[in-house]
């Protein structure tokens, strides 16, 4: 069976089968509550090709947005910064400008805030040394130091020196304002992929050594970054188990990120696809340890579905898994996740038909023991959702929207409802 076919007869059972949460959790919804909404503000890309944005917001309420846009030859990264209050959106800064450009528009570039108003990006860019392996990249980090945001020219993260593929990329800062990067390589052989981790000490400026984590990584599912109050590092990535099991994992480092253990399964979800899902999941940890994971996958029934588990014991365990989405006819995808220090969490992602792709949005105000009734955000025909809190339970859900001929970036302000 082809994997398209799977894929399809898996949509298929999915819309004729009513499907229950794991065990371990209540689904019932919040009561009396309502997420708080704010304006929300639009960027016309005037191009029909635009990857997923990438978001952030500071402690000042600064919403902190990258993006890649294809241009006529090449692909550009672009940044942006929402000040408070805004009602526009300011006009985008050309980060690699005259620079390198970026390797493909498959995924979101990283970003992640840094002490002292600096910003990290980074992003695969085409390796020049290559001429037979169309997929060579390098990963390259920027950081802006000054509050006037000003990008410094890229260094280069990977240490190897062959031509092979570095990507799907993700990066955090820590509280000392080490920059922690985590991605797919395959510096050992296409069909031998590892995650790869590397540091920053010196915030941005230099690149530690890299470090391969155990177990073979599958090639496309991207990577996710969060560091714990206590300085714990965590990473999530999906691992193939006995040659032919999708299973999202996570790793942790207790020494700053020199090291990290060995990976533990999160859902025991057994999916056996002889493929290439293309969908990442997402982590977080609020103040009181606890750790979140979302993720995608069809095991063990072939049904599709979007998870959450959690861990209190620094993801050595894992919870029972509990399905967010509820939509018998539509496919979920590309989950993404944000807290607040409160335990205050925001799922958001994708549901498709046929003929409609929608953004969808659940909250819990309980560490994620009771969730809201899913919610509809998107107008139009809608993908790429993200979303990120600040320390005091400030919120931004950013998505692209579809608006012929071109594609539009939503970003809207969202805070939790005040508890009773």
């Amino acid at each position: 069976m082809s994997i398209h076919t799977k894929m399809f007869l898996s949509l298929m059972s999915a819309s004729f089968l009513v499907i229950a949460p794991g065990l371990g959790y209540s689904n019932d919804n919040v009561k009396d509550s309502t997420i708080i909404f704010g304006e929300k503000i639009r960027l016309n890309h005037h191009t029909k090709t635009v990857s997923g944005p990438a978001i952030q917001i500071d402690e000042s309420s600064t919403r902190h947005l990258a993006w890649i846009e294809a241009g006529k030859d090449r692909h550009e990264l672009f940044y942006a910064s929402i000040q408070p209050g805004a009602k526009e959106f300011p006009a985008p800064l050309h980060v690699n400008n005259g620079g390198p450009a970026v390797a493909a528009i498959h995924q979101s570039p990283g970003l992640a805030l840094g002490p002292n108003n600096r910003i990290h990006l980074s992003w695969s860019s085409p390796n020049p040394k290559s001429q037979q392996n169309p997929f060579a990249s390098l990963l390259r980090l920027s950081t802006s130091h000054t509050k006037n945001v000003l990008f410094s020219p890229p260094i280069i993260v990977n240490d190897d020196i062959p031509p092979t593929s570095h990507t799907f990329d993700n990066l955090c800062v820590d509280q000392n304002g080490t920059v922690h990067l985590a991605w797919i390589d395959s510096r050992e052989g296409r069909k031998n992929p590892k995650t790869y981790v590397a540091r920053s000490l010196s915030k941005g400026k230099t690149i530690e050594k890299n470090v391969p984590l155990e177990g073979k990584t599958c090639v496309c599912c991207r990577t996710s970054l969060a560091t714990a109050p206590n300085g714990t590092i965590y990473i999530a990535w999906r691992q193939i188990i006995e040659e032919k099991f999708r299973e999202t994992v996570v790793a942790r480092s207790t020494d700053g990120g020199e090291t990290y253990s060995s990976p533990v399964v999160v859902g025991q979800d057994r999916w056996d696809f002889q493929g290439c899902p293309h969908r990442p999941a997402s982590i977080a940890v609020d103040d009181q340890g606890r750790l979140y994971v979302t993720w995608y996958t069809e095991g063990p029934n072939d049904i599709p579905g979007i998870y959450l588990a959690t861990s209190d014991d620094q993801g050595k365990t894992f919870s029972p898994r509990m399905m967010l989405n509820q939509s018998k006819g539509t496919f979920p995808d590309k989950p993404q996740m944000a807290i607040d220090p409160q335990g205050h969490i925001m799922v958001v992602w994708e549901e498709l038909s046929p003929v409609r792709r929608e953004i969808y949005v659940r909250y819990s105000l309980d560490q994620g023991s009771t969730f809201s009734a899913p919610q509809r955000l998107n107008q139009a025909k809608a993908q790429y959702p993200a979303i990120a809190f600040n320390r005091q339970g400030e919120g931004a859900i950013t998505w692209i929207e579809h608006a012929f001929p071109n594609n539009v970036m939503i970003v809207q302000a969202v805070t939790f409802p005040p508890q009773r």
